[in-house]
């Protein structure tokens, strides 16, 4: 027998008891109508406005709502009228409606409405796994642009049918009706926004076309928010989408942001499906795509609403629709069995399900046949841990640091340098977090841009015969090269230098070489015997490091200036550079570079080149995500990657090799993504979110490398939003789950960085 609305109104006021508050008036209220609607023998509707809650009334609230399942009220309406929704939670941007955090499942849920939610920019792993019944789920306007986590989140969804993240009509017609024939008031554009539950009748198994909506994120231990995103912080808006902010309503399609349709029919908000990668033909060495997946375009003309930034993506559209076989409607547009022949065809070409284009998690036998290792678990929600330096100052003291530039060391698992905009040299232990040495800046220096590590031999040879240890290090030969931006070029002798009781470097152990003014870029030759330097010019020089004498300067290399230097890992003779005037270029000390060996050209500023380890390939990284491997035997193209564009001409892209040559990793630094590329086909892996917990806690991307000893592990130096935030480094584990509080739970801090060092 239901429970009656006295007995449900009862229970309300000894929760809002036991929790020391009174009741809520408009919650009182609304009970009382539905009392009055059920006497009537009317469809008894519990309605609540949002805007009339508070924080301390969701406690007693959601009691009502886990007992409403069983009472005599028909249907629940919550709702609210501002034109955006702040997220409940402490600030929080990660939605979540887990059973564990609920205490309850929304098993009569079976849609979904989140639209214009513009603090929801990510999912929680089990974030839909208490909803077994959802078949509707709008997520229009809101900040979600991950594929990988999203797809991976709405996988635990068995009953969807319908997906929206955005609204798609056709051009001709007067409104954007959805492709279901379920509550049509969902696409029209209101802004009363929320989640929309259907419950059982009492006496009629059937299910009435009844709401429940509200405006729900995240509810960290019933810690619920319902301000307006007009109380918000301007940062939490303004920075975010750098790349792909838009205004509400209409959305202009601009042709230099790519969309899952490929072609644009104009620039009046009409966008034509149906070819859905003709543009892709450079993509790939050597046009082995199936020529049999193109189609025609098609004619009809479809005007795109209230998209979300991951319609941007490219290859959304396919990448869903391969991602979640039993959806049927994606942006009111059904999808029909052709297309999705075609887009599991694009997927394959343009994606790698798991590492080393495995298909299955569980192909160990095949997987070491192919690759001589064991992979661990793949995990959708990889690892983010932003290091917490220990030491330096005094003991046990955890000091803030204002890092610029980093690098692992070559031989040392455990080592890694980094150099900081207050010209400070730092050396941790990146896996205990502690100092090892701490050099600082002695007034000497300003922001340091280059590092390189010695990689074999020290720069004295009486050094061979020496033999020591610092504390928990091993005795291996800790020398490294430091240049920042006012031209200081100096060589330090971890190992030998003197240190203070404080954990500080003595000003000895040292070598001080002639200054290369404006520089950016430092990197030594494979034997340890030469280094080069590269800044803001057109001229490269060329140093002794076991004489401390500058040897050369090579002049007029570039047309421009030369932001990156890089010595070939194998050949002691050989370097690259690469310029703000699209050229990469080869060159050989041995031929006393006038001429380069050849020149490729990009189609923007090059910001950065680097080896393969191997010295196979030059991978090539120009401003706004154009990013090519080059065979480095003659520059020819081997790859391009084929990385969207943001149309921004600030936005430096730097890429670097993981797990030796088999991936790359690319990030920009107006964007708070990682993209992983398999460097033997160019397919994408998956894209790493820099998404901290809490608003305006996006980390964009200053430089980054791959752990030479870790397989898919890298650091990422992260620049926050708020301009009042340090940078920092965070170490990214992809065979670890990081959906947790811990791994989510960053500071707000953010620095703004100047210099272009790689």
């Amino acid at each position: 027998m239901p429970t009656d609305i006295s007995t449900l109104e009862k229970g309300y006021f000894e929760a809002c008891k036991r929790q020391g508050i009174a009741p809520n008036k408009a919650i009182v209220a609304a009970l009382f109508k539905a009392k009055i609607k059920k006497a009537r023998h009317e469809m008894s509707t519990f309605m609540v406005l949002m805007d009339d809650l508070k924080d301390v009334d969701f406690y007693p609230l959601l009691y009502l709502l886990k007992e409403i399942d069983a009472s005599e009220i028909d249907a629940v309406d919550m709702r609210s009228f501002s034109t955006g929704v702040s997220m409940p939670g402490p600030e929080s941007e990660v939605l979540s409606f887990s059973e564990a955090q609920y205490g309850w499942k929304f098993v009569h849920m079976h849609t979904l409405n989140l639209d214009f939610s513009t603090s929801l920019s990510g999912f929680r792993e089990d974030c839909f796994s208490s909803m077994p019944n959802l078949r509707l789920l709008s997520l229009c306007e809101t900040r979600i642009t991950n594929l990988w986590t999203t797809s991976a989140a709405l996988s635990k969804l068995p009953s969807l049918d319908e997906l929206r993240f955005q609204n798609c009509s056709h051009s001709n017609d007067a409104g954007c009706p959805s492709a279901s024939s379920v509550n049509e008031g969902i696409v029209s554009g209101r802004t009363d926004l929320g989640f929309y539950i259907e419950l059982p009748s009492p006496s009629d198994d059937a299910l009435p076309n009844l709401q429940l909506n509200i405006d729900d994120e995240d509810l960290d231990d019933y810690e619920m928010d319902a301000r307006s995103t007009n109380t918000d912080s301007s940062d939490d808006s303004e920075v975010d989408f750098s790349g792909y902010h838009r205004d509400f309503g209409s959305t202009e399609l601009y042709p230099n942001i790519p969309l899952s349709w490929s072609e644009l029919a104009d620039f009046e908000n009409e966008i034509s499906f149906g070819s859905l990668d003709t543009h892709d033909e450079d993509s790939f060495s050597g046009g082995s795509f199936n020529s049999s997946i193109r189609t025609s375009v098609v004619s009809k003309k479809y005007i795109s609403r209230n998209p979300s930034p991951i319609c941007y993506e490219k290859h959304y559209r396919e990448y869903m629709i391969a991602s979640l076989p039993n959806l049927k409607v994606l942006d009111n547009l059904p999808i029909g069995s052709d297309e999705r022949g075609r887009a599991n065809d694009i997927f394959t070409h343009h994606f790698e399900y798991l590492p080393y284009n495995r298909r299955s998690k569980d192909n160990v036998v095949s997987m070491l046949q192919k690759h001589r290792f064991l992979l661990p678990k793949w995990e959708s929600w990889p690892t983010l841990h932003p290091l917490s330096i220990m030491g330096g100052l005094s003991r046990d003291e955890r000091r803030s640091f204002r890092p610029r530039q980093f690098e692992y060391h070559p031989t040392d698992s455990r080592l890694m340098v980094f150099g900081t905009l207050d010209g400070e040299v730092v050396v941790i232990n990146h896996e205990s977090e502690k100092i090892v040495n701490y050099i600082p800046s002695l007034g000497a220096m300003n922001s340091v841009l280059g590092l390189c590590w010695l990689k074999k031999y020290p720069s004295k040879p009486w050094y061979a015969l020496i033999s020591l240890h610092l504390g928990y290090i091993a005795a291996n030969f800790l020398e490294l090269i430091a240049g920042s931006d006012n031209g200081s070029l100096r060589l330090y002798d971890i190992q030998h230098m003197p240190t203070t009781s404080r954990g500080m470097s003595q000003n000895r152990g040292n070598v001080i070489f002639d200054e290369f003014d404006q520089l950016t870029s430092v990197h030594v030759n494979s034997t340890d015997e030469l280094f080069l330097a590269s800044g803001y010019s057109k001229n490269v020089a060329l140093y002794d490091i076991s004489s401390g004498k500058r040897l050369q300067d090579f002049a007029d290399m570039h047309q421009e200036h030369i932001n990156v230097v890089k010595f070939s890992n194998h050949s002691p003779s050989l370097f690259a550079t690469s310029s703000f005037d699209q050229n990469v270029k080869m060159w050989d000390i041995r031929q006393k570079p006038n001429q380069p060996c050849y020149t490729a050209s990009s189609s923007r500023g090059n910001v950065m080149v680097c080896f393969s380890p191997d010295d196979h390939y030059l991978l090539v990284s120009a401003v706004d995500n154009e990013v090519r491997q080059l065979l480095a035997v003659d520059g020819r193209l081997h790859l391009n990657f084929g990385i969207a564009s943001t149309g921004s001409s600030q936005n430096y892209t730097r890429s670097y090799y993981m797990n030796g040559r088999d991936y790359v990793i690319s990030g920009s630094c107006d964007e708070h993504v990682v993209r992983v590329c398999c460097a033997n086909t160019g397919r994408r892996l998956r894209d790493v979110s820099l998404e901290g917990k809490g608003a305006g806690s996006s980390m964009f991307v200053q430089s980054l490398r791959g752990d030479p000893f870790r397989d898919f592990s890298m650091s990422v130096l992260a620049a926050y939003i708020r301009p009042s935030s340090n940078s920092e480094i965070v170490k990214v584990n992809l065979l670890e789950s990081g959906d947790s509080d811990k791994s989510n739970s960053y500071k707000q801090q953010f620095h703004s960085v100047t210099g272009m060092g790689g």
